[in-house]
């Protein structure tokens, strides 16, 4: 018994140890792979307005470059600025106009603006193209005649493609 473990003992000082590398690099390769499809990354980044409470939804669509609107309990912005005011998530009776009670006079303007520098750029640019989509975050505590009558306004100033942003959920 001794003998077999001293010639063991001999047997492995002679041996040399080849490290095989090729299938560890194949398995750092479908790692990797695997990582890099698995990541998504989106150079649109949408933040939530400040008290904002948006939809939740199971379906998810990657986000678009687009003008971002913004409807909350306090009023609508268009790229963070506002444009109309509300009480509590109510439209003042001096922010309708008063043939068309769901066009909102100080909405359009600023989208109609917004339109119009972006025709501007697309005309100077032939690569840029107005397309009219809008991002829509919208609070989820809003009446449905609030949202449907900035959608209204949105599709008469030119901005017929409309997202609304919501929160997925699994």
């Amino acid at each position: 018994m001794r003998r077999a473990v001293k010639q063991m003992l001999a047997n492995n000082k002679k041996s040399t140890f080849t490290l095989q590398l090729t299938a560890m690099v194949d398995m750092f390769t479908i790692l990797i792979v695997f990582l890099l499809k698995s990541f998504s990354s989106s150079a649109v980044t949408i933040t939530p307005h400040k008290g904002l409470q948006l939809p939740q939804s199971s379906s998810y669509v990657e986000p678009i470059e687009a003008l971002k609107l913004i409807v909350a309990l306090d009023g609508i912005y268009v790229d963070d600025k506002k444009v109309v005011d509300f009480n509590h998530g109510k439209i003042g009776a001096d922010q309708v106009e008063p043939n068309d009670p769901d066009f909102l006079k100080g909405l359009y303007d600023e989208l109609d603006k917004q339109a119009k520098k972006s025709r501007d750029i697309a005309s100077a640019n032939e690569d840029v193209k107005f397309d009219g989509k809008i991002v829509m975050q919208a609070d989820s505590r809003l009446d449905y005649r609030v949202i449907k009558k900035v959608m209204y306004t949105a599709s008469l100033a030119g901005f017929a493609d409309l997202k609304l942003a919501t929160l997925a959920f699994e």
